[in-house]
């Protein structure tokens, strides 16, 4: 199913994913638009991680993942590139449970942009506040930025994931669960700054949760058994009518 983008930021052309024989995605096709937040939902094992992990080809990691057809990033076909490392500072992505580096919280925001030439002081201090906001995690680590990041809070830890993967300032933020070891008022507060952060970047947010989905999303693609089986509006898709009957039974829980 092809959508009516005219520029789009992110495009799947056929594509199928395979770990050795078993199919994790099965011919999709569809487009995201640049500066929504895109929502993909649907049971376990329906194919929503790897559908994200192919967009910046961290799926090259699974051994036995086998990638067909054309995954497009700004028009460029990214299996393609020849500088993967570029296409990954690109495209931040945020995993289930949160991956913490054994540095301090400041460090852990800023080793990414010291990776990459910056090396000013002010202009880190600057960065690694602004990232530390936008996670909302700001107001209670501002005074402890010495402490280990494998410290905080399991929550906490999560919100330096994302801090640490918006430190790339990229144009396209994945997030994979990223709710799951976040409590509900935390959650409420990191959803507040993606709508924020749509008008700077592409977000394309895995879910369980479709009322999260549902919240967030301006747009939503269900998967279910390695198929797209439907992508369009939001209020399309959670309305009485979307334009399949299993897209119904899923968003009104009598499966997944």
């Amino acid at each position: 199913m092809v959508t009516d983008s005219v520029d789009p930021h992110i495009a799947f052309r056929n594509v199928s994913v395979s770990y050795g024989r078993k199919v994790a995605l099965d011919r999709v096709t569809l487009e995201i638009p640049r500066h929504e937040i895109f929502g993909i939902i649907g049971p376990a094992n329906s194919g929503k991680t790897t559908l994200l992990k192919c967009i910046n080809r961290t799926i090259d990691f699974a051994p036995l993942a086998r990638v067909d057809g054309q995954v497009l990033v700004g028009g460029e076909d990214v299996y393609q590139m020849a500088n993967v490392f570029e296409l990954r500072r690109r495209i931040g992505m945020v995993f289930p449970l949160p991956v913490g580096l054994p540095l301090s919280v400041y460090d852990n925001v800023a080793y990414a942009p010291r990776m990459a030439g910056l090396t000013r002081r002010d202009e880190l201090d600057a960065l690694v506040e602004t990232c530390l906001r936008h996670a909302a995690l700001w107001d209670e680590v501002k005074d402890r930025m010495q402490l280990l990041g494998t410290r905080l809070s399991g929550g906490q830890q999560q919100r330096l994931t994302i801090a640490r993967a918006l430190s790339h300032r990229p144009e396209i933020l994945c997030l994979d669960e990223f709710s799951i070891a976040v409590d509900p008022v935390t959650t409420m507060k990191i959803e507040d700054v993606l709508l924020d952060l749509k008008q700077q970047m592409t977000i394309v947010l895995v879910t369980n949760l479709v009322q999260q989905a549902r919240r967030l999303a301006d747009r939503v693609a269900f998967l279910n058994n390695a198929t797209l089986i439907e992508v369009g509006p939001t209020e399309h898709v959670f309305s009485e009518h979307p334009a399949e009957r299993l897209t119904f039974d899923y968003v009104r829980g009598h499966f997944g």
